[in-house]
């Protein structure tokens, strides 16, 4: 699976995912303070889920009809430790509950939940 963390996702749990395989780009390291939609048009282009902290994903797809192929994963929780939200998005993609592409993936305490747009 290929991911963009945007640039609020953490150094620690990029490198954790990596360890376990995934192709992961990074915003922080790769084009820091970038504007979300550049973060969309990026996520587009190279057929990238994008794992993020922030919000405003959910209105870029929704509401200005930016339509990522692979999804957007967005993680409402506290990371426990900096490693925390990679364990988190290794589990949700080795589980067979959950497709990706097409579907802004919302990831809390208590549940995950999807809104599908394609």
């Amino acid at each position: 699976m290929k991911f963009l963390a945007n640039e609020n996702f953490p150094a620690a749990s990029v490198m954790a995912l990596r360890s376990l395989d995934y192709d992961v780009s990074s915003v922080a390291e790769d084009v820091p303070s970038i504007s979300d939609e550049k973060v969309m048009e990026i996520a587009i282009a190279e057929n990238r889920t994008i794992i993020t902290f922030d919000r405003d994903y959910g209105e870029l797809i929704f509401k200005h009809g930016y339509r990522p192929a692979e999804g957007v994963i967005y993680l409402r929780l506290e990371p426990l430790y900096p490693a925390y939200p990679a364990e988190v998005i290794h589990k949700l993609v080795q589980s067979t509950d959950f497709q990706f592409s097409g579907a802004l993936t919302v990831v809390d305490v208590n549940r995950v939940r999807q809104k599908r747009y394609k």
